[in-house]
Formats: C-alpha cells, sequence, structure tokens
C-alpha cells in the first residue's frame, strides 16, 4: 500500500525543493552589468510602433502600452509597423500569476509572414506554470525552418531571481549581423553569436507580441494543461524600445551595439553577470542535450 503513493510523495517533495530553491534564489541579483543598454534607446507608445496583428476584442491599448489576454475563445498578439535587418527591440512586461500552465506570452522577432514555412525567429516566451513554481524563460533562435517537421529549436531556459508577476520587467534582443544577446533588465543572460551563415537569422524580421495557448508543450513538455476556469490570462506590456537598421535603411545604416564599444561582443563587466546567471538560473541548453541531434546544430561543437 505504501508503494501505491511514493509516486505522489515523490512529487510532493520535489514541488517543495522547487519552491524553497526559487525563495532562496530570489534574494540573490545578477552583479552589475556595468552597462544599460535600454537606457540608449528612447521609448515609444504602442502606436508609434506597433499595430494589432490577432484578437482586436483580446487586447487593450493605452498611451504607453497594451494589455493582451487569452480566453477560451481567443488569443491575441501584435506587430511592428515596419521589417527590421538589425536593432534593439525591447519591452517592460508583467505576467499574471496564479495558475498559468499551457500559456505562452512572447515577445519575438519573425519573418514567417513573409517567409511562411521557411522562416527565421528569434524568441522570448514565458511558460506558463503551475501555483507555486517559477515561471520558465525560454530563449530560441531559429533558421530558415518552420513547424512543418523540419524546425530545430536552439533553446536555452531560465529561471528569474524575481518574480516576474510583481512588477514590469524588461526584457529585449540586440541582434546584429554577428550576434544576437538577450537582456532581462540589461543584463545579458544569452549570447548567441554567428558562426556561419546557415545557423544565424540574416534576412529582414518583424517584432511581435501574443499571448496564446500552447497546453501540447509549454509546461513540463504538455503535462500540465490550459485550464480556463482561471481565464482571462492577461500579459501586460509597456515602455517599448525598437532602434535600429529598417529593412528599407540605407546600406551604410550602422547596427547598434550591446556594449560602449561600436564592435560586437559584451564587455568583461557584461560577460561576468551573463556568467553568473547562467551558473545560478540556466534550466536547460539545448547544447548540453544529450538527447539532441547535434550533426544540425554544429554551432554546439564549433
Amino acid at each position: 500500500m505504501g508503494f501505491r503513493f511514493l509516486p505522489l510523495v515523490i512529487n510532493n517533495i520535489i514541488v517543495v525543493i522547487l519552491v524553497i530553491v526559487t525563495l532562496v534564489n530570489a534574494g540573490q541579483r545578477p552583479p552589475s552589468p556595468g552597462y544599460y543598454p535600454s537606457s540608449r534607446f528612447r521609448s515609444m507608445s504602442f502606436y508609434q510602433g506597433y499595430k494589432n496583428l490577432w484578437g482586436p476584442g483580446h487586447q487593450s491599448v493605452d498611451n504607453n502600452g497594451i494589455t493582451i489576454w487569452l480566453d477560451r475563445n481567443s488569443g491575441s498578439g501584435f506587430k511592428s509597423v515596419k521589417p527590421f535587418r538589425s536593432g534593439y527591440f525591447g519591452a517592460s512586461i508583467k505576467l499574471q500569476s496564479g495558475y498559468t500552465a499551457g500559456v505562452i506570452t512572447a515577445f519575438y522577432l519573425s519573418n514567417n509572414e513573409a517567409h511562411p514555412g521557411y522562416h527565421d525567429e528569434v524568441d522570448i516566451e514565458f511558460l506558463g506554470t503551475t501555483i507555486g513554481k517559477p515561471y520558465t524563460l525560454q530563449t530560441n533562435v531559429y533558421v530558415r525552418g518552420s513547424g512543418d517537421g523540419k524546425i530545430i529549436g536552439r533553446e536555452m531556459k531560465f529561471h528569474l531571481w524575481f518574480d516576474p508577476t510583481e512588477n514590469f520587467h524588461h526584457y529585449a534582443i540586440l541582434w546584429t549581423p554577428m550576434e544576437i544577446i538577450f537582456f532581462v533588465d540589461d543584463v545579458p543572460i544569452r549570447r548567441y553569436p554567428r558562426k556561419s551563415v546557415s545557423t544565424f537569422p540574416l534576412r529582414p524580421m518583424w517584432v511581435y507580441g501574443s499571448i496564446w495557448d500552447a497546453s501540447s508543450w509549454a509546461t513540463e513538455n504538455g503535462k500540465y494543461k490550459a485550464d480556463y476556469r482561471y481565464q482571462p490570462f492577461v500579459g501586460k506590456f509597456s515602455n517599448f524600445k525598437a532602434s535600429g537598421c529598417s529593412a528599407f535603411a540605407p546600406a551604410r545604416c550602422r547596427h547598434v551595439s550591446a556594449s560602449p564599444y561600436r564592435s560586437n561582443g559584451l564587455t568583461g563587466q557584461q560577460s561576468s553577470a551573463m556568467q553568473w546567471v547562467q551558473s545560478n538560473y540556466l534550466a536547460y541548453d539545448y547544447c548540453r542535450d544529450g538527447k539532441r541531434d547535434h550533426s544540425l546544430t554544429p554551432e554546439c561543437w564549433h
């Protein structure tokens, strides 16, 4: 009889450990990166840079930002008014607390509408969770692939050193012809360098935000689904920043930088802050996944 309940006991122990680890880590903050790229770019209101893409009845725009929500009828999404070929793209985001399993709140770059079935994409995705467990922030890079069965994800997942449901925090993607860097409150958490043309997105992309039901995979590989007894699921976006070379800019347009220097890369202090985050909050790295076919991701071993 005791063995019957063993899996339940083990699962409860794991939940308790996750909660304890989250509470302990919540008191830790990354070291200062020493440089704050978001301060270099002006903020814009929603309509200065974006427009509705889908679910207009599930969004509300004010002077500075937008609130989007998901219920059993629909989610919602928005899109930048112009495409870019490089730049800094950021937004301050506040997530919903409580049960949000199966729900994705996303801020990302993509050219899916221009190249359906063969698109590029750079993602910041918040994977919904169950009560008592932390959100997972998933970063991802797709190169000339789509949801046609041939997609190759390059996921790195993180937990955060704060509760993203309590306040707005700034999340950003810096994309240049030589690198992609993901930031949380100006702290770099991941740098994806260009190692070859075949593993790096170079075609123009638009900036998107959305909230949608991804129950099939979002939370613990689909174990927990969206539960619409908790609807609506809400995502709030403000303090938009989008600065760089648009797809229509002249060839002489210079790409922006993540550091005080015009060259690519991070300063030593920024790199130290990123290493600290990856040492303390990295939850998954596709390059370290022994179940993956790394012949499809040569950047992992080059």
